[in-house]
């Protein structure tokens, strides 16, 4: 990771003095709540600390209890940066056109950037599709999540035919706080079927590549050859990397040029950070969100 401030710093040196020219105090990172804070804490560390190094000033983790406390702080100017979901990235927009701006999204193992909301169950439930669900406990995370409401709650009733609203189709649809706890409750059998995401690439018994399942597995809290995969959305733009826009020019090269350099610099950090096997990150821009935009619109 030194060899890799060193990098930035060398490259980042040779911008015009008016971009060096704004300080800032500290640069605080908003982690959504995919996981439990402990793990939230410890998937972004490295990333923290090579922040730290290359802006000079502390850099601080937040981790909030659920998705909306990340997207009023970006909108409050108390968060910085954050990785948000598409749909918590609509929401933020939608609020405030002015508060936030994309700067990178994840690329997968075959350069594309999209992922999938995935419906899952217990092998031993007999659940192999969304019509066994009927009358069953349907396990969402936050109604502010992308993949974990936002995609199924449009997809799924198409499929079915009736709402999501408790007792018309599913017995029970029931938001747990997120994709970590979505999966610990159906592997531990408290719900029927929960929906988290992955990037579909790889095995299944590994949890896919990357996304919740991988993380999950690779934590030892779900087996994943006792799950079996019951829904599967169409393809997800993934949620982008975002930056405060009222930071100074510098304070942003440098958060992107370090994100985009992370996976060649730092392999272990970038698995971390990314959730899994992938091959980095590329730039994004507004325009790749507006058809998510246009969804978060509709349910309003």
């Amino acid at each position: 990771m030194t060899k890799l401030i060193a990098a930035i710093v060398a490259a980042t040196a040779l911008v015009s003095p008016a971009l060096a020219q704004d300080k800032i105090e500290e640069f605080r990172i908003g982690v959504l709540g995919g996981e439990n804070a402990q793990d939230r804490m410890a998937s972004n560390e490295c990333f923290r600390a090579a922040a730290a190094d290359l802006l000079g000033v502390p850099v601080k983790l937040f981790t909030p209890a659920d998705y909306d406390g990340v997207i009023q702080g970006l909108l409050g100017g108390t968060l910085d940066m954050a990785w948000l979901g598409a749909s918590a990235y609509a929401k933020t927009y939608l609020t405030d056109p002015d508060a936030v701006e994309p700067i990178m999204v994840k690329t997968n193992m075959d350069k594309s950037y999209g992922y999938y909301s995935v419906g899952f169950a217990r092998k031993d439930s007999g659940i192999v599709s969304l019509d066994d669900m009927q009358s069953k406990v349907f396990a969402f995370g936050d109604p502010n999540s992308t993949s974990g409401y936002l995609i199924p709650s449009i997809e799924i009733p198409a499929a079915t035919g009736a709402s999501m609203e408790s007792g018309d189709f599913f017995g029970e649809v029931k938001f747990v706080g997120g994709h970590e706890q979505t999966i610990v409750a159906v592997a531990n059998g408290d719900v029927d079927a929960g929906v988290t995401w992955a990037d579909g690439m790889g095995a299944w018994e590994d949890g896919y590549n990357s996304g919740a399942l991988r993380k999950a597995a690779d934590a030892g809290l779900v087996d994943m050859n006792q799950m079996v995969e019951i829904w599967k959305s169409k393809p997800i733009p993934e949620g982008p990397i975002v930056l405060r826009k009222d930071l100074p020019e510098r304070v942003k090269l440098d958060i992107t040029t370090l994100t985009a350099s992370l996976p060649y610099m730092d392999a272990d950090c970038a698995y971390n950070f990314m959730a899994g096997e992938a091959l980095g990150f590329q730039p994004i821009n507004h325009d790749a969100y507006l058809s998510i935009i246009e969804a978060r619109k509709s349910k309003m």
